[in-house]
């Protein structure tokens, strides 16, 4: 996994490392350089644009001008703070933004707003904030971003995401290995996926589901196919009013329940299963039977319906572990902080009710209480369509039946929904998902 971060934590890092910050600052001019000149296609004939602040930032640009002029490129470098719309000397074919970094904490309006020639940006884009991604006045939009040492969550989060570009990780000497947040790529999750055994049967991987009313069906059966598609090897679909015992798709074994008092069906037989997930599609009638419900001792999911104070406050006193998995308005409904500091405010809300979070967005945060954080980057709008969210809770279910932690669990399952969700392509509805899931997990290397 790769680190990620904060400014504070950085300018720690930077404050510990052994080397002058002359060295460190070489360093990065140096890498600065590298990416320049492979962004260019070479030094011969070419000119670039520097816009260099008062700081760190603006000396690594300083720096990446001086090895540029050896090389034979026409460097002009201006001032970050230059008012109104900057007299550049020639076009240039390159702007390198070292205006500002990720400490920046006023509105900021990058001078060449109009710029045709392609940004590659110091650190961060000048304007994101470092830590939140959001944008502080009229940030730079970046080709490339090199960044030093380990990511940072504004290089993750949106706008930040957007306005970064590619961005290129640049090893400057500094030791980062103390990182308590991480960012999950392909590689991670095909070390965590655990292979079956020769002697695996249905029951080592068995998912119960309890999700579903009237009118909301669908979203039950999304998040029981998702379940089978992750490698779940037995689903049962307990749905309240389903008194035939049947529902959900082909391979899925129905549970009949009573429209009311079914959360005693719902918890017998449990010992055989080795996750429960709740919530999707069951209406917001359900708390009661809900709340029951998290005396279940096996692995828990928290989806939907169930994401409300009344069941979250029954989770405290579980002995196994839980993962809830909240968007941003189960999120506001469940109490949690509308910081823009998302990873903190994730991270405390995970170890004051002592549930693993996952915290579904365009850039996923999994929190869990101990405070380890991972980061899920690659989703898209592809997931902005109803029934998503089901799919992904049916995942989750199935990797902790398989075996994983909370936190490695929800951590694929977000990675391996958004690749699905990428491969479904343009035009994706929820019901294209489950299958393009069991694909997505043999690309990362299941």
């Amino acid at each position: 996994m790769r680190p990620v971060l904060t400014p504070t934590e950085m300018n720690a890092v930077d404050a510990a490392a052994p080397e002058p910050v002359e060295v460190l600052i070489n360093r990065a001019g140096g890498a600065l350089f590298r990416v320049a000149v492979a962004m260019m296609g070479g030094t011969y004939g070419r000119r670039v644009l520097v816009v260099a602040g008062p700081g760190n930032n603006g000396a690594d640009g300083r720096v990446a001008a001086g090895l540029l002029s050896r090389r034979g490129v026409r460097c002009e470098v201006v001032d970050a703070l230059a008012d109104g719309r900057l007299e550049v000397r020639f076009p240039p074919d390159l702007i390198i933004d070292a205006a500002f970094g990720t400490g920046l904490k006023r509105p900021y309006r990058f001078p060449l707003a109009d710029r045709r020639a392609p940004v590659l940006a110091v650190d961060i884009p000048s304007g994101a904030d470092g830590l939140t991604g959001q944008a502080l006045g009229e940030p730079a939009r970046a080709d490339v971003t090199v960044t030093f040492a380990a990511l940072k969550p504004g290089l993750l989060l949106e706008p930040g995401r957007s306005l970064a570009g590619r961005v290129d990780v640049a090893h400057i000497g500094l030791e980062v290995g103390a990182a308590a947040t991480h960012l999950v790529e392909a590689s991670d999750v095909a070390d965590w996926l655990p292979e079956r055994a020769a002697t695996s049967h249905k029951w080592n991987s068995a998912v119960r589901i309890v999700a579903g009313g009237p009118g909301m069906t669908g979203a039950a059966d999304l998040a029981a196919g998702a379940a089978m598609r992750a490698g779940a090897g037995y689903v049962q679909l307990a749905t309240p009013g389903i008194v035939d015992g049947r529902s959900g798709p082909t391979e899925v074994v129905g549970l009949a329940m009573a429209a009311s008092g079914w959360q005693h069906t719902a918890l017998e037989g449990l010992d055989r299963f080795r996750c429960l997930l709740i919530g999707p599609g069951l209406g917001r009638g359900s708390h009661g039977e809900l709340s029951e419900l998290a005396s279940a001792s096996l692995p828990l999911v928290v989806d939907g319906d169930a994401l409300v104070p009344e069941v979250l406050a029954s989770l405290g006193t579980r002995r196994e572990v839980t993962v809830i998995t909240p968007h941003d308005g189960e999120w506001r409904r469940l109490g949690g902080s509308e910081s823009a500091d998302r990873i903190t405010a994730t991270r405390e809300f995970a170890a004051e009710h002592r549930v693993t979070v996952l915290r579904k967005g365009p850039t996923s945060i999994i929190a869990e209480p101990g405070g380890e954080v991972l980061i899920v980057a690659n989703g898209g709008p592809e997931l902005a369509t109803a029934g998503t969210g089901d799919v992904l809770a049916g995942v989750v279910a199935a990797l902790l039946a398989r075996g994983m932690t909370p936190i490695r669990a929800a951590g694929a399952a977000a990675h391996v929904h958004a690749l699905a969700a990428r491969m479904a392509g343009p035009g994706l509805v929820a019901g294209d998902l489950p299958r393009h899931v069991s694909a997505a997990m043999s690309e990362v290397g299941q």
